[in-house]
């Protein structure tokens, strides 16, 4: 069995920004959006092959994370406001017609983020199933293990990522990336690492201290005086992004698997946008 997981925010997000040009439907309405994640989701369930599938969507509520740190997400724009022919959300209804025509399984995720999820399919199955999860999110680079991998979705440049590759690339292990991105910080949900602590910096500290906690209780061995001060001092926001950061399996999971059976049937995206009235 093969379980394909689609961060189907990011990847609306990555196509209604990436798509070179704003198409439009047969009635005139902005469709780009559509096309692009419908396009992108038929060469991923190609590549991946899965033998059950999901698309998870980050539901209209309040973000849990923000009661840790109310500067969690705050960098992001409000979509409230933006006019429909800027707003990715406006194409949301087109592509839940599109993945319903697939045969798809998708939904909003009630109180938690679609990541979390995400991550309790890959917590909550891999012993039974291999896990790809789709999205250019890293955050789920520390779910990657013997059978969970994350697939990047660049369109030539599309990569399956598995725990060599982080290794290699970053040098560390996956599962000591919550701690590696505590350290560094991640600008793209606005948290904060330490002072003077970059990547190469943050892996060295994880390989010779092996997880955040016990870099901090023995912050007294680090051996450069600045990097020591610069832990000691943010000690407390550190664990906190840590908190903010780690993905578990506390949501629920919207569908059981055996729900979620999927054969890919050859369908093309221009059949897919004919069939939901948009060509």
């Amino acid at each position: 069995m093969k379980l394909l997981v689609v961060d189907g925010t990011n990847l609306l997000f990555q196509m209604f920004f990436g798509m070179p040009a704003r198409i439009t439907g047969k009635d005139g309405r902005l469709i780009h959006g559509t096309l692009g994640f419908v396009g992108a989701l038929i060469k991923m369930l190609k590549l991946s092959g899965p033998t059950h599938a999901v698309v998870l969507f980050d539901g209209e509520h309040d973000n849990p994370r923000a009661e840790l740190s109310a500067e969690y997400k705050a960098n992001r724009p409000v979509m409230t406001d933006v006019p429909e022919e800027e707003n990715p959300f406006s194409q949301l209804p087109d592509i839940y017609d599109a993945l319903d025509c697939m045969g798809i399984s998708h939904c909003e995720i009630d109180i938690h983020e679609a990541d979390d999820a995400a991550a309790a399919y890959a917590l909550t199955y891999s012993s039974e199933t291999e896990i790809i999860i789709a999205s250019m999110d890293s955050d789920f680079f520390q779910l990657i293990g013997k059978n969970v991998s994350v697939l990047r979705y660049r369109g030539d440049k599309t990569a399956m990522l598995d725990g060599a590759l982080i290794q290699d690339k970053l040098g560390i292990l996956p599962e000591q990336y919550a701690d590696f991105k505590s350290l560094t910080g991640d600008n793209s949900d606005n948290i904060k690492g330490a002072d003077k602590i970059g990547p190469k910096t943050a892996a060295a500290l994880l390989r010779q201290f092996g997880n955040l906690e016990t870099l901090i209780e023995r912050a007294d061995e680090i051996e450069k005086p600045s990097i020591r001060e610069s832990v000691k001092q943010n000690a407390e926001r550190l664990r906190n992004n840590y908190r903010l950061i780690k993905l578990d399996d506390r949501a629920t999971l919207p569908y059981a698997l055996d729900k979620l059976e999927y054969t890919y049937d050859g369908i093309k995206t221009g059949e897919v946008l004919g069939r939901i009235g948009l060509k």
